[in-house]
């Protein structure tokens, strides 16, 4: 029989146009999912990895990163983060291996005597399937060590399991309370708080790892890991030997003006700042009152338990807050006569000065309804530019503030010399001082005559040091820093922070002049008693009294540097309100002056270029009395 012929069956075109959107769709949609398989991959992987995990017996640890060290200019540590460990018991592992639960119970109770066989029992009674208890909190390595070498000893202890140690930093400062508000402290969660913590808290932290894994069901852990990125190393300006004498110093100071009956400080507030006049480097930043940076919150060194009791937590916070205050930049204050050089300086720049003229003293102004007084009630008699310098004479100044008008000594004092303007220094917390200045429409007679010698207008240590080391170095305005190199923790170098120089202040010449007005100050002027026998110096006091004028209180000071020829050191000291009954005299800044300069001075290698007769010299306490 003949075979049949198979008839080829033809889909319809519209059968064909049916099948070819169903193919495209179903193309479209496996596309579609790849795609949404592979962007969850990448952006979700990890995610989903730990919830898959996490359904087994899973260890997740986080591994920390170790916070950057702030470190002087010569590499001393002023602040590193030291490893501490939490023991933490995982109740679900202990409880999977019966066996192990009393090797384990038995160990923990044998190297730590703070836990108690008892209670971690009852632990895993309540929690049995909790993986993450901390039995004990940020112990050193030292107390953890004799339990790791247990766990670690298989051979003769099989059976200790679920007990793993969390690595954690703490922050320490191995100089306790030195440099404090300079450089701040941290808070849980390497917060920094103050100083070069709160500044560079950034460059100082790093990222945390991660450590993944989980127990198989042949009790294999696997894992992956994530290393942690370490914080980088800031290099400050600060020399420790420098800052430790100012400090030393500074307290000797306080406890030596204590009232007779030993209550309360040498003053209500005081700061030193010791600059590199010729980078804007800050060698030294201290105050008072300061606090222990391994213990910041502890007010006992100001208060009895008693007083802190009673306070309330607002109170003893603004307790606080006042000690952890850096009077060097968020103070203002009324200077005094360190402004005057500045005002010689716009006087001798804009040409209404020559430095030539003469001035008659005879104690006082009477300007806009105002008797303001000179320093000397009784005159000082006939002076000429430099004379008014080293007398410290208001009268003088007064007469010259009127012939230089009030545009040139606004100009100067606020675009010029930046009084008014935050010099940006790389510190949290500089105060603003503009809305305290004065404008050509508001200034008066009678503010300008004492805007020129340093009342009626608020600065900070660190701007009139900026602006004063301009006066001595040739003109030129650095930015003031305290940090002068980021490196990573090996100590390769990340960024090298050098001397900015801003603006020109004033000229050469106009230095030369006022540097000898200085010099005349310090060797036969009112700076005597900051002299240091054999160094040539140059500086400026200044008293000022506080507002309310009534109240008689002073603010002292003294401005000074070393050597005369090619200044290597600046030095401010402020010292607010005396605990004393006349507070008005800048003597008591000299002395603290002159007591730190004597041990620094040799220690910069800046060497003696004086003669003098030894013989003639007066050892002097730093109350200014004979030895």
């Amino acid at each position: 029989m003949a075979k049949r012929k198979r008839k080829l069956v033809k889909f319809p075109k519209k059968m064909k146009k049916k099948l070819m959107v169903t193919f495209l769709i179903l193309t479209v949609f496996l596309v579609t999912l790849i795609g949404r398989i592979m962007y969850i991959e990448v952006e979700s992987g990890k995610k989903y990895e730990k919830i898959v995990l996490s359904q087994q017996k899973y260890d997740s640890t986080i591994l920390p990163y170790q916070r950057g060290n702030i470190v002087d200019t010569k590499g001393n540590i002023l602040a590193t983060s030291v490893d501490v460990y939490n023991v933490i018991l995982d109740c679900r592992v202990l409880n999977s291996k019966k066996k192990c639960i009393k090797p384990t119970v038995k160990a923990l109770v044998s190297c730590f005597k703070d836990l108690k066989e008892e209670e971690l029992e009852q632990l895993l009674k309540e929690k049995p399937k909790s993986q993450y208890n901390i039995l004990l909190k940020k112990l050193p390595y030292e107390e953890v060590q004799g339990f790791l070498e247990l766990q670690a000893d298989t051979k003769n202890n099989p059976h200790i399991s679920g007990v793993w140690m969390e690595k954690e930093y703490i922050r320490n400062y191995p100089y306790g309370s030195l440099a404090a508000s300079t450089i701040g402290y941290t808070t849980s969660g390497n917060e920094g708080i103050g100083g070069l913590e709160d500044y560079y808290n950034d460059v100082l932290n790093g990222v945390n790892g991660r450590e993944y894994g989980y127990l198989n069901a042949d009790s294999n852990f696997q894992k992956s890991v994530r290393e942690a990125i370490n914080g980088k190393n800031v290099v400050s300006t600060l020399d420790i030997y420098i800052q430790s004498i100012v400090e030393k110093k500074m307290k000797e100071f306080i406890e030596a003006y204590r009232d007779n009956a030993e209550e309360g400080p040498g003053c209500k507030n005081m700061g030193v700042l010791i600059m590199n006049p010729n980078n804007g480097e800050i060698l030294a930043m201290a105050d008072y009152p300061d606090y222990d940076l391994n213990n910041p919150r502890d007010l006992s060194a100001y208060y009895t338990k008693e007083e802190i009791e009673q306070m309330s937590e607002e109170e003893q916070l603004d307790a606080l807050n006042r000690i952890w205050q850096n009077f060097c930049i968020s103070h203002t204050y009324e200077p005094g006569s360190t402004i005057k050089p500045m005002t010689v300086a716009t006087g001798l720049e804009t040409g209404t000065l020559n430095g030539n003229e003469t001035y008659v003293c005879d104690g006082h102004e009477m300007i806009g309804g105002h008797d303001i007084h000179c320093v000397v009630r009784s005159g000082h008699g006939v002076l000429n530019v430099e004379q008014a310098i080293m007398e410290s004479c208001n009268d003088a100044l007064m007469q010259m503030s009127f012939v230089i008008q009030r545009e040139n000594l606004l100009n100067y004092q606020q675009k010029v010399f930046g009084f008014g303007q935050k010099t940006n220094i790389d510190l949290p917390g500089e105060a603003r001082t503009d809305s305290l200045m004065y404008t050509v429409e508001t200034m008066d007679d009678s503010s300008l005559a004492t805007n020129s010698f340093g009342q009626n207008f608020n600065v900070t240590m660190v701007q009139l040091a900026s602006a004063f080391s301009s006066l001595i170095n040739g003109g030129n305005y650095y930015q003031p820093h305290m940090v002068k190199k980021i490196t990573d923790e090996n100590g390769n170098l990340i960024e090298d922070i050098k001397g900015a120089v801003l603006k020109q202040t004033i000229s050469q010449d106009t230095c030369d002049t006022l540097k000898e007005y200085l010099y005349k100050t310090v060797s036969e002027g009112s700076g005597k008693t900051a002299k240091v026998p054999g160094y040539s110096m140059g500086g400026k006091t200044g008293t000022a009294q506080k507002l309310p004028r009534s109240e008689r209180k002073y603010l002292v000071s003294f401005i000074g540097y070393a050597p005369q020829e090619n200044p290597q050191m600046l030095i401010y000291v402020v010292i607010d309100e005396p605990n004393v009954e006349d507070q008005a005299h800048s003597a008591f800044a000299q002395n603290v002056t002159r007591e730190i300069m004597e041990e620094i001075l040799p220690y910069m290698n800046i060497y003696q270029d004086e003669e003098y007769d030894p013989a003639t010299v007066i050892d002097l306490d730093i109350m200014g009395n004979p030895t």
